[in-house]
Parts: structure tokens; C-alpha cells; sequence
């Protein structure tokens, strides 16, 4: 009689909290729909929104490089960018025990990184970190972090924002979402270093679960073989669908009157017009 007591007191409790946590939830995006909406009319309510908006035009009229992940970042001396503003993304922190380099903004935009690196992600603190609205439930908010109206709308591709405080559209790499954040900041040149645009199959003993990939050897697609190591999950990355990205998002900055260039090292994207990474620095 007591067993059954204590399993219906358990059973009422465990429904008392998922009710509460489905009417919290329903709040919670009805807040930040609200918070939202007064602060594209210019009137922010919470830090969130007022950091977004310090945003636009903070880095005006200068250079911007945005860091690929990929192997040729071993060969590219990246502490060269210790006087530029920099955004790089997702494991850029295993570079770091061997370089000075820090990035100006750090990204992600991947669910499955952001769940798997999502300790890495929280404690980062060498500067701003900007991340979809739908990855706080990964990574700890604090005074450095930036949760943004991220649209993961996978049939209405491509789109490029014009404004990242009221929307910031998906593009099959988070390189898409840092060209958006360029363009926001006031890049008068965005330059790509880390671009290799080269992807090597799984291997065989590696899981794949539709396009969802867990490796279970080293990765030898990025710049250090712990990036998607065994254990950590990648998504199938399409490289037409990437170019088709770039394209767009090309074609809408030169519209506007922002130049890219790729300073990658080799590599195989040529969507952008290539320059030396190191004529960047020669004074």
C-alpha cells in the first residue's frame, strides 16, 4: 500500500513540475518575443538587447577576419591578428595553448557543438560570445554572451541580414552567420583565413545516424585532431550548399560596398577573390 502511495505522490509531483515547466517555457518566449519587439523600436529592456544594438557599427570602416577551422590554420600565423578584430567560431580554443591569438568574437551556431562543447563555450572569456536563442539551453548566459533571433529556416535559403538585431538567417556553416556579424559590425573588408572548403569522407568506423556523424577516431579535417575527435558529433557538411551561401552572401556585402577576399592557404574555395594573408601585414 505504501509503494503505490509514494509511486502516485511521485507520478503527481513529476507532472506538477513538467506542467510548470511547459507554462514557464511558453513565458519565457512570450518575454523575449516582447523584449524583442521594443528593442527593433529602440527601446531595449534587457542587457541582451542593448549589447546587441552597441553592436552595429562598433568595428566601422574597418578590416574584419573571420577564421575557418580547417587545417591550414597549422601554416597561417594567426598571432599576426592580435591588432585586428577577429570572429572565429566553435573549437578555436584548442588553438590557444600555442597561440596568443584571441579572437574579438566568438560564434556557434551548430546545436550539436554546442552541446558538445557547451563547458568550453561557458567559460570562455576572452571576448564577446554570440550564440542563437535556441542554444541557451547548452550555454550559460554571463556579461560577455549575446543570444540572438537565429533563423533556422532551412527551406527559405538563402537570405542575408540587413539588420542582426532583428533577425540572423541560417546558411549551412557558421561562417554565414560571422559573415552577417561582419556586415553588422561595419566590415569595410571581411578576410577568410582557415578555409580549406575540403572535407575527407567518415571513416569507416565512424557512426552515422542520417546527418549526424560521431566520430570515433581523430579528425584530420581541422586544425587539430581533437576538433571532432572520438566522441564528439559533426553534421554532414555540404560544400554545395556552402558555395551556394557564399555566393549570396558575396553578391549582398558588394551591393553594399564590402569587399571579401580569401587569405586562406591553399584550400579549394574560390568564391572569393584570393590575396596573401601575409601582404596583410607588410607595412
Amino acid at each position: 500500500m505504501i509503494p503505490n502511495f509514494t509511486k502516485r505522490i511521485k507520478n503527481k509531483v513529476r507532472s506538477v513540475l513538467l506542467n510548470f515547466k511547459r507554462k514557464y517555457s511558453a513565458f519565457e518566449a512570450q518575454f523575449d518575443d516582447l523584449t524583442h519587439k521594443s528593442a527593433l523600436r529602440g527601446f531595449p529592456l534587457r542587457r541582451n538587447e542593448r549589447d546587441i544594438l552597441n553592436l552595429k557599427g562598433k568595428e566601422n570602416g574597418k578590416r574584419i577576419f573571420i577564421l575557418g577551422n580547417g587545417p591550414s590554420l597549422n601554416s597561417t600565423d594567426v598571432d599576426l591578428l592580435c591588432g585586428d578584430v577577429s570572429i572565429a567560431s566553435n573549437a578555436i580554443f584548442l588553438l590557444f595553448y600555442r597561440k596568443k591569438f584571441r579572437p574579438t568574437y566568438y560564434t556557434i551556431e551548430d546545436y550539436l557543438v554546442a552541446e558538445d562543447r557547451a563547458q568550453e563555450a561557458s567559460s570562455y572569456k576572452h571576448g564577446w560570445k554570440i550564440f542563437p536563442n535556441d542554444l541557451k539551453k547548452f550555454i550559460k548566459n554571463d556579461r560577455l554572451t549575446m543570444f540572438i533571433n537565429f533563423q533556422r529556416n532551412y527551406q527559405d535559403f538563402p537570405k542575408f541580414s540587413e539588420d542582426f538585431l532583428n533577425s540572423v538567417f541560417w546558411g549551412g556553416t557558421v561562417t554565414y552567420m560571422n559573415l552577417q556579424l561582419a556586415y553588422y559590425l561595419g566590415a569595410k573588408e571581411i578576410y577568410l583565413i582557415g578555409f580549406d572548403h575540403n572535407y575527407s569522407s567518415p571513416a569507416l568506423n565512424d557512426k552515422v545516424n542520417g546527418p549526424v556523424i560521431t566520430s570515433m577516431t581523430e579528425d584530420i579535417n581541422h586544425f587539430d585532431p581533437r576538433y571532432f575527435g572520438s566522441g564528439y558529433r559533426w553534421h554532414d557538411p555540404k560544400v554545395e550548399r556552402m558555395e551556394e551561401g557564399y555566393k549570396y552572401a558575396k553578391k549582398f556585402l558588394e551591393s553594399k560596398g564590402v569587399k571579401v577576399f580569401n587569405a586562406t592557404r591553399g584550400g579549394k574555395l574560390e568564391v572569393f577573390e584570393r590575396v596573401d594573408f601575409d601582404s596583410l601585414f607588410q607595412k
